[in-house]
């Protein structure tokens, strides 16, 4: 591990935007931290360049993405009917099996060097679920886990009734990650049924608003608790910069 450390995190909120713009977005900050990397190889300690940190929050128009690990036959729309309904499709570079992104969520996509914080994949994702958990607490919502379904839960000592109101999956270079969550808050949920989400059959979704029972609900004030949470989650000396 690099013994020069940056907990710093510099947040940037893209608003609406292309998923492939994001994408490409993503991968560009994310070579940038790597090259710091394989550059402070050859460096003395005092020499080496800090590498930094990033949190992106952003909204997509409607698209369906499928990870590596997943099945296109979790796509129930033929290329003619996506079309039709003006849906993007496209297959990513992230972790997981099929989800839907669209207006209405907050998307979050760290590019964090996880050497700045800790090098375990399994406890990052259990973090950025926690972000989740603890703003969806403060609107008096208890979520959770589900074992070997990434991602944050209602209901989820009842497996009937047991639905994700928070997608995962995330890809890792060098200790550099990318991709992330996308968070249903005021989203169409009818979207869902073109698919089937992340793979699991027996379970549903939901949004922030669906379990408020109210029509909309302030998704900027849903970032600012996700901001602290991240905050307080990663460390004290995190700092987002807006």
């Amino acid at each position: 591990m690099n013994s020069k450390l940056n907990k710093e995190v510099q947040f940037i909120d893209l608003g609406k935007i292309d998923f492939n713009e994001a994408w490409e977005y993503q991968t560009k900050l994310l070579k940038g931290i790597v090259d710091i990397k394989i550059a402070n190889r050859n460096k003395d300690i005092e020499e080496q360049i800090l590498t930094p940190n990033y949190l992106i929050f952003c909204e997509h128009p409607h698209i369906y993405t499928l990870g590596k690990s997943g099945s296109e036959e979790n796509i129930l729309l033929s290329n003619d009917q996506l079309k039709k309904e003006n849906i993007q499709f496209e297959k990513i570079n992230r972790g997981g099996d099929i989800t839907y992104h669209g207006p209405g969520q907050v998307v979050g996509y760290p590019i964090l060097d996880l050497e700045n914080f800790f090098t375990d994949i399994h406890k990052y994702l259990r973090f950025l679920e926690e972000c989740i958990i603890k703003t969806l607490n403060e609107y008096g919502l208890e979520a959770g886990r589900i074992e070997k379904a990434t991602g944050v839960w209602l209901d989820i000592d009842k497996n009937e009734r047991a639905r994700k109101i928070c997608a995962m999956g995330i890809r890792c270079s060098r200790w550099v990650t990318m991709h992330g969550w996308a968070f249903n808050i005021n989203t169409d949920l009818s979207y869902f049924k073109n698919i089937i989400p992340c793979g699991i059959e027996d379970k549903g979704v939901t949004s922030l608003s669906t379990e408020l029972e109210t029509d909309s609900v302030d998704i900027e004030e849903v970032k600012r608790k996700l901001l602290y949470h991240f905050s307080a989650i990663f460390g004290g000396d995190v700092k987002i910069i807006t």
